[in-house]
């Protein structure tokens, strides 16, 4: 069995996580931890996710549990995260990352790191994302310059980041699509008068209200048409499956940075 420590742990995302590892057939939820100060710390993890005590008591940081286990799952905060990638290259322990607003320099350092340790990142763990990943690119490169480019995103109202993760490596895959460096033509927001919308612009629009729990549009515009893709989340469980998935996958690999296109086996698509 696969020992997984989680981030976390008394989070929305950890307590998801936590019941996808528990009926995981090759995972052990094995340790968890939370925050300096969190009121979760000292409490059995399993009466949070399951309702039931399962003897793993919830830590002060990842220093305090990560002899437990041999993979660290982490949906936290970006700037959590990479302390936490500090000391997985440290003890050589792998990490799935589903931490979203992780910047170039954060992904720079993630990859340094990596030569350490195996770490799959992605801004999404969902199998249908990921395909809708790809089907951005394939779009893309079928329609070409003659067709607009938008993505809507919209998500619960205690969101850190925006735009999203998610809406942003949609609007990288369609960019590598048409040949275009996202960098140069992304528009994350627009106001007042702006003129005529650029030819090659990529427009990433951001919706905070409620408990959404996450949708993705990205709209192919051409004269008298237009195709829509669209993912919508029902629950956080997709997710949290898929971090399980990765975390049973990335155990034993050599060290590296990986994505959910690796664990899924999508790099062919």
């Amino acid at each position: 069995m696969i020992n997984v420590i989680i981030a976390g742990a008394a989070g929305r995302m950890g307590q998801r996580i936590a019941l996808m590892v528990n009926s995981h057939s090759q995972l052990n939820y094995a340790a968890a931890f939370e925050a300096a100060g969190n009121p979760a710390v000292g409490k059995d993890a399993g009466l949070l996710s399951a309702g039931e005590e399962n003897g793993v008591i919830i830590g002060e940081g990842l220093e305090s549990v990560i002899d437990k286990g041999d993979v660290v799952i982490d949906f936290t905060f970006h700037k959590a995260t990479m302390e936490f990638a500090r000391l997985a290259a440290k003890h050589n322990k792998a990490m799935v990352i589903g931490t979203t607003g992780l910047s170039s320099e954060d992904l720079a350092e993630l990859a340094a790191l990596a030569k350490k340790f195996p770490c799959v990142q992605a801004p999404n763990m969902s199998v249908c994302v990921n395909v809708l990943f790809k089907l951005a690119k394939k779009t893309a490169a079928i329609l070409g310059d003659d067709y607009d480019i938008e993505i809507v995103e919209a998500h619960h109202n205690k969101k850190k980041d925006a735009p999203s993760g998610t809406a942003l490596k949609l609007a990288e895959m369609a960019a590598e699509g048409v040949g275009r460096e996202l960098k140069d033509v992304a528009v994350c927001e627009r106001n007042g008068i702006i003129g005529e919308r650029a030819p090659g612009e990529i427009g990433i629009q951001t919706i905070r209200a409620a408990d959404i729990v996450g949708e993705h549009t990205i709209y192919f515009a051409g004269q008298g048409e237009r195709i829509e893709l669209v993912h919508r989340a029902h629950s956080r469980d997709h997710f949290a499956k898929g971090a399980a998935t990765a975390a049973a996958w990335i155990v034993g690999k050599e060290n590296g940075v990986y994505s959910m296109f690796d664990v899924l086996d999508l790099d062919d698509l």
